[in-house]
């Protein structure tokens, strides 16, 4: 039986993030983003990247000897919005077509307790 790790997801409406680490957090196994496997701006954040992001981090991952993975994913969070983006559920099926094996899936996105106020002023913004 091989290794096992965290896969964490940052997934945003703009850009998809998949970092591999060991079970503490500390050392990354693997690391790719929408960037690194598509040409334009538009389609970083889009199912498609995130699919090719999976699979490329899922492959470097099972390299270094990682077959099975608790996920992690993470949207923007924060004051400007807690739902992941369109990528999340799309890395997730790769990640298990790649060949890992997932454990659970817990959803990370930092919500605010009540913090800075939101731009837009009281009657918000008006077009």
């Amino acid at each position: 039986m091989g290794r096992k790790g965290i896969a964490h997801i940052y997934s945003s409406f703009n850009n998809i993030i998949i970092t591999i680490t060991d079970l503490t957090g500390a050392e990354t196994i693997a690391r790719v983003s929408g960037g690194m496997v598509t040409k334009s701006a538009k389609d970083e954040g889009s199912p498609y990247a995130a699919m090719k992001v999976a699979q490329t981090v899922a492959d470097a991952a099972m390299e270094k000897g990682v077959d099975s993975v608790n996920v992690r994913i993470r949207g923007r969070g924060g004051k400007k919005g807690g739902s992941p983006g369109r990528g999340a559920q799309t890395a997730i099926r790769s990640l298990v077509r790649a060949g890992l094996r997932i454990g659970n899936i817990e959803d990370v996105t930092p919500h605010p307790h009540d913090g800075t106020k939101v731009k837009g002023g009281k009657r918000g913004r008006r077009i």
